[in-house]
């Protein structure tokens, strides 16, 4: 099964808006509006409204965010390199960050199902000098340091549709809210708004949808195309401290899947916990949220989490396809592309966030000298800036890394060390990649689609559990945001059962059933299956330290 020949395709007539086309309600100017509240977003809030200040000019800066509260939708590992938070923040030292604390140890093992054998730690992750995190906590610290700035930060508004002008982005529509199951107005029913800017940012995270339209529309190309991975992650307060950062590759997985495992100490006893896999996986039963809770059983995961409480649970998908996904272009008239919209995560040290942060810097200094001299082509030093940078210069030197494991585990750990030995000049070319949705699927007959092989509800949780331990208060009767392919077969709904962590779509009676209200925005069916499109602002999870 190849799921690309199911899939609908993005719904761009809905995403690319003329500037007067009719259904908005109120209308308002800025000179910058920055869609997403992310590190990237609120880091060019930051640097913009500081360049402001510094040169005594006036501007309008928006950020606007899909969340009801700033961090409630971001979720990441977290280990962060701090360099971008000292270039913004060059008053400030390393403790006054919003980090949990310092790597002080670290390990990386080999996991078989009832034993370990560790790894010498690779050098690509070496984390000693960075830190612990919740992105959570960094994005409200964030948020709060760009509000001093005089930013406005609009939470609540998830930006719909991208406003044009003949070629150039003029700013967004935002969703409309009290809409019933059929799309209809109820009493609370609000118009959409339009906020229209000089420069629009987008910076809406993973899989972005008005950042895949805009490329899509452009037709801006890039090497190979962007793949992902999906990462499922749970906070626990344990009674057993832990006292340095772990990885694992290895089991659960099988050979044939890239992935891996992680345990990080936030206090003494508060860890968090997470599995990512790739995207590009074999099996179409292959179920990520199950595999987590099956490594949680292993003696390694176990020692820590026996007699602890499961606070949270998150997933989120993450772009892993490096230097040769990048777009060749992240910029046009009005417009800029900024941290994981643009591909910029570094799969083999396990960071994005200094990235996003840093191409957020840039990215206001770009918009800055284009306003300043009001001229658009000043944009295009964006890339330029981007280019000539560390974020280039890392995704480069581990161009293949993560490529050469679409031949399994141990054929591409022994390609990648070679890579590692050569600083990535092996094997010179570029690996070929194709999209996720182009890989073929073997369908495994007797597996229950979605199932949790018997959670007990304390260390191991199902579906439905796990989606309460998102915070998730979707209103039931709002209408479904996802797009799906007419004439879906069983297989392949029982495919998209498994690729989704939280239960939004099940086989029932030999047909696909949808629970779109699940939906944590994770936009792991947006890449295999069902695509996602924005809803009513605020809904969706409401993670606090992810």
């Amino acid at each position: 099964m190849i799921p690309a020949r199911y899939q609908p395709p993005l719904p761009r007539e809905r995403l690319i808006l003329p500037q007067d086309a009719p259904g908005a309600g109120d209308r308002m100017e800025l000179d910058v509006l920055i869609v997403g509240a992310g590190p990237a977003g609120l880091a060019a809030a930051i640097e913009l409204a500081g360049l402001a200040r510094r040169s005594g000019a006036e501007l309008g800066i928006g950020v606007l965010e899909k969340a009801e509260a700033l961090g409630e939708h971001c979720l990441s590992g977290a280990v962060v390199n701090p360099c971008a938070f000292r270039q913004l923040f060059p008053n400030l030292k390393d403790s006054d960050f919003p980090f949990r604390g310092p790597v002080r140890k670290e390990a990386v093992y080999l996991l078989t199902a009832n034993g370990q054998w560790r790894l010498p730690t690779p050098p690509t992750m070496h984390n000693k000098g960075h830190y612990v995190a919740s992105l959570c906590e960094i994005v409200r610290w964030l948020g709060h340091k760009a509000e001093e700035l005089g930013v406005t930060v609009f939470t609540g508004f998830p930006a719909a549709g991208l406003l044009v002008d003949g070629e150039r982005v003029v700013g967004v529509r935002t969703a409309a809210t009290g809409l019933d199951r059929d799309g209809k107005p109820l009493p609370s029913y609000q118009a959409p708004n339009d906020i229209v800017a000089k420069v629009t940012a987008l910076a809406e995270g993973t899989r972005g949808m008005l950042a895949q339209a805009w490329l899509e529309w452009q037709g801006v190309p890039s090497e190979n195309p962007q793949i992902f991975a999906l990462g499922v992650k749970e906070i626990w307060e344990t009674q057993r401290p832990l006292d340095r950062v772990i990885h694992t590759l290895g089991w659960p997985l099988p050979t044939d899947a890239f992935g891996g495992s992680f345990l990080y100490p936030l206090e003494p006893n508060l860890l968090a916990l997470g599995l990512v896999v790739g995207l590009d996986y074999r099996s179409a039963a292959l179920d990520v949220h199950v595999l987590l809770q099956r490594l949680k059983l292993h003696p390694l995961f176990r020692r820590y989490l026996d007699g602890g409480e499961a606070l949270e649970w998150g997933a989120k998908t993450i772009p892993e396809g490096g230097y040769y996904a990048v777009p060749q272009r992240r910029h046009g008239a009005g417009v800029v592309l900024l941290g994981d919209s643009a591909g910029f995560v570094d799969v083999p040290s396990l960071k994005g966030i200094h990235y996003a942060m840093q191409s957020g810097i840039y990215a206001a200094r770009a918009m800055f000298a284009s306003l300043r001299a009001g001229d658009g082509t000043q944009l295009a030093r964006y890339d330029r800036l981007v280019d000539d940078s560390f974020i280039m210069r890392d995704l480069y030197r581990t161009r293949n890394m993560r490529l050469a494991f679409k031949d399994g585990l141990y054929i591409g750990g022994v390609k990648a060390a070679v890579m590692t030995a050569t600083g990535g000049r092996f094997p010179g070319a570029k690996i070929s990649m194709e999209s996720d949705a182009n890989v073929e699927r073997q369908l495994t007959p007797g597996l229950r689609p979605g199932s949790v092989e018997r959670p007990d509800g304390k260390l191991t949780f199902s579906k439905v559990d796990a989606v309460f331990k998102s915070g998730n208060t979707t209103r039931d009767t709002m209408p479904s945001h996802l797009v799906v392919g007419r004439d879906v077969p069983a297989e392949v709904a029982a495919f998209y059962a498994h690729v989704c962590p939280a239960g939004v779509y099940e086989l029932v009676d030999g047909r696909l059933r949808v629970n779109a209200p699940n939906c944590v925005d994770c936009k792991a069916t947006d890449v295999l299956g069902p695509r996602w499109t924005p809803r009513e602002g605020g809904s969706g999870p409401k993670y606090k330290r992810m």
